[in-house]
């Protein structure tokens, strides 16, 4: 297959980043690459211009790194607190997945904008307790989250005392209604 060597304009995922030289079939540099502006020929003018694009990647690369490790130390400050549904005997219905982490870190950080596939989860959470996954910003900035799962029957037995109170202040204001009336 004759091929066609192209200096990348842009981060072209499977092919390269910015300033790359790489060899591609023609058809595809001359149909694709060379008309959306993402690659331009190699010429000896063109390898004048990739000083210039060896900088400008420099300069995203920076940015993008210095971006990954500020929400990595907010990630790393973090504690998600989650619940799992259980039945009494305490077996989970359910798991927490990368989808629900997912959620939950949009929730309390909706401005970084983190992907599902960047948070390594080897398997499912099934079990209540306290556990640490790790979250992989950047190509060596990898946060820590951790995550509190506490029981869906552990949280419905704290509310129900809490709603005695709440039950006794209605009969006193009950009784502070009726005197105010005689």
């Amino acid at each position: 297959m004759p091929t066609s060597e192209v200096i990348l304009t842009e981060n072209i995922r499977g092919l390269g980043a910015e300033a790359d030289i790489v060899k591609v079939k023609r058809g595809y540099a001359r149909n694709f690459l060379l008309p959306k502006g993402k690659a331009y020929e190699v010429t000896p003018v063109t390898l004048k211009r990739i000083n210039q694009l060896k900088a400008k990647r420099a300069q995203r690369e920076g940015e993008e790194r210095n971006a990954a490790e500020e929400i990595a130390r907010k990630i790393n400050k973090l504690t998600l607190n989650l619940t799992l549904e259980t039945g009494a005997t305490g077996k989970a219905f359910g798991s927490i997945t990368v989808k629900d982490l997912e959620d939950a870190l949009k929730k309390e950080l909706p401005n970084a904008n983190i992907e599902r596939h960047a948070i390594q989860l080897e398997r499912p959470i099934k079990e209540t307790g306290t556990h640490e996954v790790p979250v992989k910003l950047y190509t060596d900035v990898t946060a820590t989250l951790k995550v509190a799962v506490k029981s869906s029957s552990e949280q419905a037995a704290p509310t129900e005392p809490a709603a005695a109170p709440a039950a006794d202040e209605k009969k006193g204001a009950s009784k502070y209604a009726a005197k105010k009336k005689s």
